[in-house]
């Protein structure tokens, strides 16, 4: 029988431990908060624990996914990780890791971060080790077992991704001529520091703990990130540390850290790591054992965010490493939201005839706000189609441009009933009109097959339509979630929501236009759009294909006249 967790209930699923840490000034920075090195050897040397504790073998850092840092933790405050086997594979496991900082006083608990890691299972001398499979208890458990699968997908083809789309980076303007005054060689920010492995760096197989070499991996990154800013930089994420191989006590560890690129108030930072035995270091020729990518920002006595200076690629390495930047980043903000662990805040309104006017009018003026915002990203374009996105506060929204030989009323008729989505959207499982509210307005319901979860979803929306004001040549077609209480959530779908979606017509002339859907995405519907938002998918591009070839092939619409 499993041991009782925390409140007396038996843990359920994978083998599951936890760690407490009281933060001393020995672990802290000049700010007093927790050193991000430190929190990484907590956090790995916790999953590793959780591995063993499965494997019932020594276990080894194989790889650490994506860590974001929510909240910053401090000394005097207590630290509390929780590292717990999601799923077994044949000599490999992942584990989720959460962890939440505690004040002492107050008895707050915040968020700092959710992670997942991979170990692998050493072998006892020639036997072969094959994990046994996670036990699943909950409902929960069995989601948390699926994703994890998901997850592994995306790591195994993190490698082919990234030179498909450094690939098709040289089709994006060349953004590196735009040369300024205060522009800093990527050279100036080159730190090189070494470190000798000793007994207390490692495991007792002598191999050096993988939390070791990311907390040094950490400090030298932080040295250069620090060498394009007057302030001491913050680690804000890690781009998935990698172990190419094992490092054992009485190496040398060799760490190369450069500034590949900065997005105004952040930094990327890259690290290499090699190691050398004694007779490799004689002769110079090291093993890459480790590398990653390390975001960090800086904040100045105000606590404002500081802008950091462009940084000057002037080598064929220092360039390569400039645009990989640019595709990592793409890729982080695919993988961030793949699978999202924040739960949606409800957004939907209810529907009633008392509201239908104030309903309408923001649902449109929502979708107009979006389209107007700036600092829209380009990161895909091809014949008529290209993708932007904006990130504001871990809020992700989508905009997608697509150019149609056809008039814009003959579009905004042929997309405004949305009954004909399943059509060509292969997303829309059905569409089906719940009421008539108007000519301008309609409520649908709309099931969607799943994607990360269980269940397929569906979704109860208001759609509203508007033509052109004199002064404007746009359509606006506008949908967002509302509830009836004639249409309860099912249990045979997962209930989502929509913030605001829709398209927006612009005529080019009398017989083109210029599409745009745009979609601010919750949690739910994040699994639809993260593989081609990270680059291993191109679901939306094919979808808007075919959106393109459905409006060009339409002869009428119903709506037009209307």
């Amino acid at each position: 029988m499993e041991p009782p967790g925390p409140r007396g209930r038996p843990l359920g699923g994978g083998a599951e431990v936890q760690m407490c840490q009281a933060i001393f000034p020995s672990h802290a920075n000049h700010r007093g908060e927790l050193s991000a090195g430190q929190l990484l050897k907590w956090i790995d040397t916790t999953a590793c624990l959780a591995a063993e504790k499965h494997a019932g073998v020594s276990c080894v850092t194989a790889s650490m996914d994506d860590i974001q840092f929510e909240e910053t933790a401090r000394v005097g405050q207590i630290i509390n990780i929780k590292a717990k086997v999601i799923r077994a594979f044949n000599t490999s496991m992942e584990i989720g890791i959460k962890v939440i900082v505690q004040d002492t006083f107050t008895r707050i608990q915040k968020l700092i971060s959710v992670a997942f890691s991979t170990f692998v299972a050493k072998p006892v001398g020639e036997e072969k080790v094959r994990l046994k499979p996670v036990t699943l208890l909950t409902e929960q458990d069995q989601v948390e077992h699926d994703l994890a699968w998901e997850r592994r997908k995306v790591r195994l083809q993190q490698e082919d991704t990234f030179q498909s789309l450094m690939r098709d980076s040289s089709k994006f303007d060349d953004v590196i001529c735009d040369q300024e005054d205060d522009m800093i060689s990527t050279g100036d920010t080159w730190v090189q520091s070494i470190e000798l492995v000793l007994p207390p760096h490692a495991n007792h197989h002598g191999n050096t703990f993988g939390g070791q070499i990311m907390a040094w991996m950490e400090t030298v990154a932080n040295i250069s990130a620090s060498r394009l800013c007057s302030s001491h930089p913050i680690l804000k994420s890690v781009d998935m540390f990698k172990f190419w191989g094992p490092s054992t006590v009485g190496d040398r560890l060799v760490f190369n850290a450069i500034v590949n690129n900065t997005f105004r108030n952040w930094v990327e930072v890259g690290v290499r790591v090699e190691a050398y035995n004694c007779d490799e270091w004689s002769k110079g020729q090291g093993r890459h054992i480790n590398s990653a990518f390390l975001i960090y920002y800086a904040v100045d006595d105000n606590e404002e965010l500081i802008m950091f200076p462009r940084v000057k690629p002037v080598s064929k390495d220092d360039v390569r490493r400039y645009r990989g930047a640019i595709v990592r980043k793409r890729m982080r903000l695919g993988r961030k939201y793949v699978i999202p662990h924040k739960e949606d805040i409800p957004l939907c309104v209810h529907w009633d005839a008392s509201n239908q006017a104030y309903l309408s009018h923001s649902n449109v003026d929502a979708l107009k706000v979006l389209a107007a915002k700036s600092g829209w990203e380009v990161i895909s374009a091809m014949g008529k189609f290209k993708m932007h996105t904006l990130e504001e506060r871990d809020v992700l929204s989508v905009w997608i441009e697509m150019q149609v030989e056809k008039s814009a009323k003959l579009v905004f008729g042929s997309l405004s009933d949305f009954t004909k989505q399943p059509q060509w959207n292969p997303y829309y499982l059905s569409c089906e009109v719940i009421d008539w509210v108007s000519n301008d307005d309609t409520i649908y319901h709309i099931t969607c097959p799943k994607v990360s979860s269980r269940k397929p979803i569906d979704l109860v929306v208001l759609v509203s339509r508007r033509r052109p004001a004199k002064d404007s040549n746009t359509y606006v077609v506008a949908m967002k979630s509302v509830t009836l209480a004639s249409v309860p959530p099912s249990p045979q779908y997962k209930r989502s929501e929509v913030a605001s979606s829709g398209f927006l017509i612009q005529a080019v002339d009398s017989s083109s236009c210029t599409v745009s859907y745009l979609n601010q995405i919750s949690s739910s519907t994040l699994p639809y759009f993260a593989g081609d938002i990270g680059g291993w998918s191109s679901a939306i591009e094919e979808i808007a294909t075919s959106c393109i070839q459905f409006i060009e092939e339409a002869t009428n619409d119903r709506f037009i006249n209307k």
